[in-house]
């Protein structure tokens, strides 16, 4: 067994035999070398399982639920299987920065107060090119509180902080939050982001360190619906303390929200 790593980077996959390969390779050339990968194949059935462990690099992983298994519950899964303090989950098309791991992992070793380290990132299309470059984390690059962070997303009505394959945070607080929530599915990332924030702080890096493929939202009324919850709970909490403020501005301004997710699908 090799020695326990740095780093762990969770792919859940499901039928992806077109893209792990090029995502596997985006980790391998990390210019941070102490990390493990976790390939968790969903009951895939075609080839996702045997491209990559074609990968032949002896810190991946590779394993296979017994039957498919609903998004959340994959994705609790294969963090389970991790070993390394921090962890880094993306999707089986997702893309790394060579430097990501480099410049993320720093950050956590410098500071053990934060929670969560995000970058920006670009949209890609089914060929890998850039569609919407530098994407996210609007008013949120540099150090921010918990209290900060929750009242800007809030305010912003989507996901300013973005998606898995953009943020590392600590092994220790993912279980100790609960993990990804079942009754969150289309808002998985957001939802775990702001609970992971009780932990801790947050730091924005301003680089682009991650690529991924945008898909529409398969059902926006309960996707709305999921938000409303998330943003009752921020209003509810002590530690994040939004303000009633902050959801009115929200409400004032999910009209311009709604048109740029509906221009950001139109593209992808």
């Amino acid at each position: 067994m090799l020695p326990l790593a740095s780093v762990s980077v969770c792919i859940p996959a499901h039928r992806a035999e077109e893209t792990i390969a090029e995502t596997l390779g985006s980790v391998l050339e990390q210019t941070y070398r102490d990390f493990e990968v976790i390939v968790l194949d969903n009951a895939s059935g075609d080839r996702t399982g045997m491209v990559a462990r074609a990968a032949s690099d002896p810190r991946i992983r590779v394993e296979r639920t017994p039957g498919p298994v609903p998004e959340p519950e994959h994705w609790n899964r294969v963090v389970q299987l991790t070993r390394a303090p921090l962890v880094k989950l993306m999707r089986p098309d997702d893309l790394l920065h060579p430097r990501c791991l480099e410049l993320q992992v720093a950050a956590m070793d410098a500071d053990p107060g934060l929670a969560v380290v995000a970058s920006r990132r670009h949209v890609i299309d089914g060929e890998s090119r850039v569609l919407v470059p530098r994407r996210g984390l609007s008013g949120l690059t540099g150090m921010r509180t918990g209290v900060e962070v929750a009242r800007r997303v809030v305010r912003h009505g989507g996901n300013p902080i973005g998606d898995p394959a953009d943020v590392l945070f600590r092994r220790e607080d993912f279980f100790a939050a609960g993990g990804w929530r079942a009754d969150r599915q289309h808002i998985l990332d957001l939802d775990l982001w702001m609970r992971l924030l009780q932990y801790g702080e947050f730091l924005g890096l301003p680089e682009p360190l991650a690529a991924v493929r945008a898909t529409p939202v398969t059902d926006p009324d309960e996707a709305a619906r999921q938000r409303q919850l998330l943003d009752g709970e921020l209003a509810d909490s002590q530690v994040l303390q939004v303000r009633g403020i902050d959801r009115t501005v929200s409400r004032l301004l999910a009209p311009a929200g709604a048109v740029r997710r509906k221009v950001l699908s139109a593209l992808t």
